[in-house]
């Protein structure tokens, strides 16, 4: 009886994720609102809340999809490029390309924030590995020399670089790249930090 109902359950959280991802598309993430997603879900209002504990964990459930499909975005694109640096290139080209094909959802996943002003549980914010782990191996190639602990961070700095110049773009921000050169201008940026990432002679 216990299983049946942990399906159900499992069943109506799929659901409402499932709702609540076609109205983010649909109307982004400010337009989110729990009557939609029930009525999308084809629920009662208060089975959101048996589901979930707030709409804080239906958003990151949301979340959660997007960051595990870029993550096999890049784990499957990734086996195209053979040196160090066109992999790096050709990740980020495809990291503007997802952006671009899915801007709700990706909006969604920077620009949520919880109602306590945390980043949210530690299971969360270890999920968003996910959008440098693919840049780790690469990175160590090029710079065998570096420590485990420093090629991470060197990592995260190259997706935060490739990250604000789409964001930036995005937004239509005056200092950001005009849409149709963004991926040429992010090529171009990473392209660069190769170059003065090679360790000295």
């Amino acid at each position: 009886m216990s299983n049946n109902r942990e399906k159900k359950r499992e069943d109506l959280k799929e659901r409402l994720t499932t709702a609540a991802e076609a109205l983010i598309i649909e109307h982004g993430l400010g337009g989110l609102k729990a009557r939609d997603v029930t009525e999308g879900a084809g629920c009662a209002l208060g089975a959101l809340y048996t589901a979930f504990p707030d709409i804080d964990h239906l958003i990151m459930a949301v979340n959660l999809r997007t960051l595990d499909r870029i993550g096999a975005t890049l784990k499957l694109r990734k086996a195209e490029w053979s040196d160090p640096g066109s992999v790096l290139c050709g990740l980020a080209s495809v990291y503007v390309d997802f952006a671009l094909d899915n801007l709700a959802l990706w909006r969604a996943l920077f620009n949520h924030r919880m109602a306590d002003g945390s980043d949210g549980p530690d299971w969360y914010r270890q999920a968003h590995e996910v959008l440098i782990r693919e840049i780790v191996a690469p990175l160590a190639a090029l710079r065998p020399d570096l420590p485990t602990d420093l090629r991470v961070t060197r990592a995260k700095t190259l997706f935060a670089a490739v990250h604000g110049v789409v964001h930036l773009s995005t937004q239509a921000r005056f200092t950001g790249a005009p849409r149709d050169q963004l991926k040429s201008e992010v090529i171009a940026l990473v392209e660069t930090l190769v170059r003065g990432s090679q360790p000295a002679a």
